[in-house]
Formats: C-alpha cells, structure tokens, sequence
C-alpha cells in the first residue's frame, strides 16, 4: 500500500512544470538575445569599453540597459498577460471584464481618495476660464461624457461599481451652475439609448460607438441653440455611413492582449463610420478671406476624435467645427493645448465646446495637469 507521504508520477511531474518552463523561458531568453547581438539588431555598449567606465560601473549599466531591450523581456511580458488571461480571466492593472466580451475601464470602478475638493478645484478653474471667456464676448459650454460603465451598467454582470459614484455627474453639474456655467450632462440622452435597446459604447473600446457620438452631438447642438447661439458661417453637411468594418478595441489594446489569435480574444465588433461631405453653398463678398473660418470650436479628449462626433456635431450645428480634442487629454490636456495655440487668438471663435469625460474629474491632480491649468484663460 502506498504511504500517505509518498507521491504518484503525476504529482511529481506537476510540481516540476513551473521550474520547467522557467527554465525553457530562460533558456529562450538567452538564445533570443544571443542571436540578436549576433545579428546586430541588439549592441551591448554604444561606445569603445575603458578601464574607467568599467570601474565606476557605467560600462555594466549600459549592457543592463541594453538587455532591458531585448526580444525576450518583451516577449516574457507579452505571454504573461495572455496567459493570466486565458488561464485566469485577468486582464491586468487597468481593465476588468464584465458580462462576456465587455470590458471596461478599472479607473472608473473605484472612487478617489480627496474626491470631493479634486472635483471643487476643478469646477473652480472651469469657471475661471468661463469668466475670461465672457469678457471677450465667447460663449462656452460643457458637455460632460458619462462612464462607460454608469451607462452600460446591464453589461458589468459581476463587476462592482462604488455606489460613491452615483451622484458624481450631479454634483459636478451642480458645481458648474452654481458659478453660472453653462453645463449640460449626456448621461440622460445615453440612458435612453440603452432603454430603447441600443448601444451607446462599445464593448471592447473606452468610446462611444456611432449611434452614441450622433446622439451625444444632437443634444449639445439643442443646448447651444437653446442658450440663443445662432451658427456662423452656416454650413450644411450630407452625412453617409461606410459599410460596416471591423474595428479594434482599445480596452484589447491596453490590457496587452491583442498579440493573441482573435478567437482567443474578446468577440470582435464592427462600426459603420461616417462620411461628411459639406454641401456647396454660394460664395459671399470676403475681403479678407476669412469668412468661412469655423467660429465654433471642439476641446476636450479622445471622445471629441472618435466615432465621428465632430462630424455630428457640425452637422446638427449647422456650422463648421474647429476639432481640438487630444488623444488622452484627460480633463484639461485638450483645453491647455488650443488656448496655447496660434488660433486661440488669430480665429477668435463665438463658442467653445468642452467635452470633459466624468471619470477625469476626481482623481488628485497631477504635476503635468497643474501646469496645463496656468495655461488656461483667466
């Protein structure tokens, strides 16, 4: 009979894997980064060896330093993600996966430490850049872009979002119109979608997917015609949508699993993109050959760049649309950036519309984001 303390040929090999495959991973290792400074695609050093560089040490952090980029660390990191998840459903730091193939942002889960004065300070410098707007006659609105996850909250399935979350876009609102700035929350017009069956996000992407964009843009359009905004120049689009295409998620692209086969990854989704063609208009007397400049103007992040919201937005607008948004601006990249641009001031616009995602209002500010704020108006 076999003892207690003894061990089936099973067990043993199982408990020698991990120490296998490391071993065949460094071995891997070795072999890659052997035959890449064999081939010349990888240099140990940028220059000769000397006795001094190799005494205080300079000479050894550069061979380090080159070794950090080698085929193999990025092809550990590569395989480590896919295998957490393939083997354990995880998909790193900053993605989680709700109900199948729907993935969501982890930043927009949790609240922030200091919450409540990050979101003061920031309706603060809002409203500082809305005054100095006001004196030089320009009308700003806020247009604020829900979580995807407050939205889409049917698709979390086991996904915990904090209930400290849920007023967020209130309270944020009710910040802006305390200090008379015109503000207008997207949530509402987003729901709807969802109740009527229609997707506002993407499943595999951060964004908003076509039928989200047009929609958000129709409801800032109402608000801006509601405040008494008239369009200037009118311009008149003719919108067609491309046949459906495929289209890659950036939450597949973040959580490092996009190397991987597609049937191994989140289902796959297509969008139908958009085409606006403005039509011809009769031209008008322009001595100076700027009457048709945009006098409306877009600030704000990836949201204002993706699923044709401008183009929407120029077309319930009836205007032209100078597109500043900025690919991660988070809450005021975009904004810095075109108030320190030539355009800010040679075109003068009538309107500026910032579009502010909610979950960049809370989170403490960074050193790179205080210094965007002293570029701001005001």
């Amino acid at each position: 009979m076999t003892s207690p303390t003894s061990e089936s040929p099973l067990t043993r090999i199982a408990a020698a894997l991990p120490a296998v495959s490391l071993a065949m991973l460094l071995a891997a290792g070795l072999a890659s980064t052997l035959h890449a400074v064999g081939t010349g695609r990888l240099a140990l050093w940028s220059g000769p060896v000397t006795q001094s560089g190799f005494l205080n040490g300079q000479t050894m952090q550069g061979i380090a330093d080159a070794l950090a980029r080698a085929p193999q660390p990025r092809v550990a990191a590569d395989a480590a993600r896919a295998a957490n998840w393939l083997l354990l459903n995880d998909l790193g730091p900053q993605v989680r996966q709700g109900c199948p193939d729907w993935l969501f942002l982890a930043e927009e889960l949790a609240p922030h430490e200091g919450a409540a004065g990050n979101m003061a300070q920031r309706a603060a410098m809002v409203a500082q850049v809305h005054r100095a707007l006001q004196r030089d006659g320009i009308r700003l609105l806020v247009a604020v872009v829900p979580d995807k996850s407050r939205i889409a909250r049917n698709h979390l399935c086991g996904l915990q979002r904090s209930t400290a979350l849920q007023g967020r876009v209130a309270a944020w609102i009710a910040l802006l119109q305390g200090s008379g700035v015109p503000v207008l929350g997207l949530d509402a017009v987003l729901e709807a979608m969802q109740t009527r069956g229609e997707e506002a996000f993407f499943r595999t992407d951060t964004h908003w997917t076509e039928d989200g964009a047009q929609h958000a843009a129709q409801a800032v359009a109402r608000a801006a015609q509601a405040s008494g905004w008239s369009p200037e120049p009118v311009q008149e689009y003719d919108a067609v949508r491309e046949a459906p295409a495929v289209r890659p998620g950036d939450l597949v692209r973040l959580a490092g699993i996009e190397g991987l086969p597609a049937r191994w990854q989140p289902a796959p989704e297509t969008a139908r993109s958009a085409r606006f063609t403005p039509r011809s208009a009769a031209e008008e007397d322009d001595l100076f050959g700027d009457a048709k400049l945009p006098r409306t103007v877009l600030i704000g992040t990836s949201f204002s760049r993706t699923s044709g919201f401008v183009g929407y937005l120029a077309e319930a607008l009836h205007t032209p649309v100078a597109n500043f948004g900025r690919d991660g601006g988070n809450f005021s990249g975009g904004a810095a950036a075109y108030f320190q641009a030539p355009d800010w001031r040679e075109t003068p616009p009538r309107l500026v519309i910032w579009e502010i995602p909610e979950r960049t209002l809370q989170p403490p500010a960074t050193a790179a984001e205080r210094a965007e704020w002293r570029a701001l108006p005001g």
